[in-house]
């Protein structure tokens, strides 16, 4: 597989690196978005110059049906209005794979469509998920695209302690966008785009 050498490592590495980001303290991060479903916070990368995004919010399912939406895989590319294609190029060893999406042009278009090569893994976490991923440096290009790049991001999902059949589901994402974009409309299309995946989420569910 280009690029990858060993799976097992490269899965625990980014698991690891997800894990670290869930321990940062509360006062690390500052609210870049609220509504009364979600709340986005945001704290400088220390992998790139933008930023690290943390969303949060109780979701109306139980866990594994949240995740299966969320995983790479046909459901996602159903109720996700952001992604406007998704392939399976490489299945791994169990619950990873190499995913090709693509993702509409936003605000008005200063966004250009993009594309994302990306590492998925899914695992068990406590009582729940995390499903997380990073982009590849995948050589293969389709020039009417802009490839992105996703430093580590992911997702847990653990059921509500009071109620199993709600659960609490927290992301963290770092996308570089690349290509010639004001990082101004890039801070506003992420938390923006945060909020409603959550919303596009609970509709689906």
């Amino acid at each position: 597989m280009e690029g990858l050498p060993d799976v097992t490592s490269f899965a625990t590495k980014l698991k690891n690196t997800l894990i670290q980001y869930h321990n940062i303290e509360d006062d690390k991060w500052q609210v870049a978005k609220k509504t009364k479903d979600v709340t986005v916070w945001r704290k400088p990368s220390e992998e790139f110059n933008g930023y690290l995004y943390k969303a949060q919010g109780v979701i109306d399912d139980i866990v594994n049906s949240v995740i299966d939406h969320i995983r790479p895989g046909p459901c996602r590319l159903d109720w996700d209005s952001l992604m406007t294609s998704l392939d399976i190029l490489e299945h791994l060893e169990e619950n990873c794979c190499v995913m090709r999406y693509t993702t509409a042009g936003q605000l008005w278009n200063i966004i250009s469509p993009r594309e994302f090569i990306d590492f998925s893994y899914t695992v068990d976490y406590k009582e729940g998920l995390l499903s997380c991923g990073v982009s590849l440096d995948w050589s293969e290009k389709r020039p009417e695209f802009v490839r992105g790049y996703n430093h580590p991001c992911g997702w847990f999902c653990v059921p509500l302690k009071d109620n199993p059949n709600q659960s609490l589901l927290t992301g963290y994402i770092q996308t570089d966008l690349r290509g010639m974009i004001p990082q101004s409309a890039v801070d506003t299309a992420m938390a923006s785009t945060l909020a409603n995946f959550y919303g596009d989420l609970r509709k689906a569910l």
